[in-house]
């Protein structure tokens, strides 16, 4: 899957949510409507998803509180001090949330800002039948992809 598509995968997710395309598109790209496949082309093609993709608006409506969106939070291992004053490591298991709390996205663009691949981290929050579409590729299989398609257009 290109990265155009990938896009309009993510942009349905917050459209349904609410996010309103052109609106962002006019105010934060340019303000001249081109088009929803012009605007995806100009996005996807310069390297522009990130505007959008760490937008606030758009990190709203993605992540849209009290939704019901099931999605794995990873194990963690993380260092605490016990009421001895020594520090033990403590193992969290991987879990399913369910709903989304208030302010959420604040908490998820911390977290996307730090992954490896912010766009990963988004699909991971896509329901069931687009994570599918997707398909998990290791990276340079992915960067090969990416690569040809490009020499394609």
């Amino acid at each position: 899957m290109n990265r155009k598509e990938l896009l309009r995968l993510l942009l349905n997710q917050a459209q349904f949510n609410g996010f309103e395309f052109r609106i962002w598109y006019q105010s934060h790209i340019q303000p001249i409507w081109p088009g929803a496949e012009q605007a995806l082309n100009l996005l996807a093609g310069e390297g522009r998803h990130y505007t959008l993709l760490f937008s606030h608006d758009f990190a709203r409506c993605f992540w849209r509180s009290g939704a019901h969106m099931s999605f794995m939070v990873p194990a963690v291992t993380y260092p605490r001090v016990n009421g001895q004053g020594e520090v033990v490591q403590v193992t969290r298991k991987p879990f399913t949330r369910r709903t989304i709390k208030p302010d959420v996205w604040k908490y998820h663009l911390r977290q996307m800002a730090a992954a490896d691949d912010p766009v990963d981290y988004l699909c991971r929050f896509l329901p069931a039948q687009d994570q599918a579409k997707v398909g998990v590729l290791p990276r340079a299989e992915q960067a090969e992809v990416e690569a040809r398609l490009a020499a394609q257009a």
